[in-house]
């Protein structure tokens, strides 16, 4: 089944209301893994892609300058109200499709994409996106789900693949035809979350030697 983006936009303004009580605090263990390291790099510029209702903002370095994305209103409205609890720092939150980023080339020093990458219609597109924006030897981090690097999983992904369809989710989403790629370079792959369940993965934007 195709995902379009109508379907994304109705499925997160369908969740917005329950997201954080449904998928905060299982999922809360691979966000701290991957604040944690924007911390460790300070940039002084950083995207969001998929903010959804906030989750990140507070644990984002407080000096950094961070722009968050979401293609579902109702998640933003959400992401807002947490955003508005820092009037000190500085957060840009917009409606955007990060399919076609309406940001600059090299516009940051970092981008972070939680819990997107599997959602989104033409991940190939967005991850071009991701390169465009960040700067050249910038960092980016992605955090999903992919299948085959974990044996607990794999009957699972097979045994919901229909279902997480429906919902726009892809259950047997592949690592190297995403992640592999001559114009960014791996700089590490872990294992966050329960079992394993997701991927943290920190990317050079700069060609692997």
């Amino acid at each position: 089944m195709k995902i379009t983006h109508q379907d994304v936009e109705h499925t997160y303004g369908t969740y917005a209301r329950f997201y954080d009580l449904v998928f905060g605090a299982v999922l809360e263990g691979g966000r701290r893994r991957m604040c944690d390291a924007v911390r460790a790099l300070a940039p002084a510029s950083l995207l969001e892609v998929g903010v959804g209702t906030g989750l990140t903002l507070a644990q984002y370095p407080e000096a950094t300058a961070v722009t968050g994305i979401d293609l579902s209103r109702g998640m933003l409205r959400h992401a807002q109200r947490r955003a508005a609890e820092m009037p000190t720092r500085r957060i840009a939150l917009h409606c955007m499709d990060a399919e076609q980023l309406a940001f600059a080339d090299a516009a940051f020093d970092c981008v972070t994409l939680p819990y997107v990458l599997s959602v989104t219609p033409d991940p190939a597109r967005l991850t071009a996106e991701l390169r465009r924006v960040c700067r050249p030897g910038g960092d980016i981090f992605v955090l999903n789900h992919f299948s085959g690097g974990n044996a607990v999983w794999a009957p699972l992904e097979r045994l919901v693949s229909g279902l997480a369809a429906r919902i726009g989710f892809r259950s047997d989403f592949p690592f190297d035809p995403y992640m592999r790629h001559a114009d960014w370079t791996v700089v590490s792959v872990s294992k966050v979350n329960l079992l394993g369940l997701t991927t943290l993965v920190h990317l050079k934007n700069q060609p692997a030697a």
